[in-house]
């Protein structure tokens, strides 16, 4: 298994609108995504700006469906607007 941590910076103040953009995407990799196991929105708690998504996958292969998917696209292109630049991508192997 893949783990991904995504790091997220929101701007300034804009935590509630990303929070509320995120929901939909969740909702969507929990349905559809057979191959993701964890899709979890997390605030870092000393700074109400950051987030980090936690995700595990079973292989390189549903990552790639991850990125691939429909839902993933549309739906994660709505939190741009809310977002301080690009995540911060972080892969590890799941033990």
């Amino acid at each position: 298994m893949i783990a991904v941590i995504a790091t997220i910076r929101t701007k300034e103040g804009m935590g509630p609108q990303f929070e509320a953009a995120f929901a939909p995407l969740a909702a969507a990799v929990n349905a559809n995504e057979p191959g993701n196991h964890l899709y979890r929105l997390t605030r870092v708690q000393d700074q109400a700006d950051v987030y980090k998504v936690l995700e595990i996958y079973a292989d390189a292969d549903a990552i790639q469906a991850h990125r691939d998917s429909v839902h993933f696209k549309e739906l994660g292109a709505a939190l741009g607007p809310f977002m301080a630049g690009r995540p911060d991508i972080e892969r590890l192997d799941a033990l």
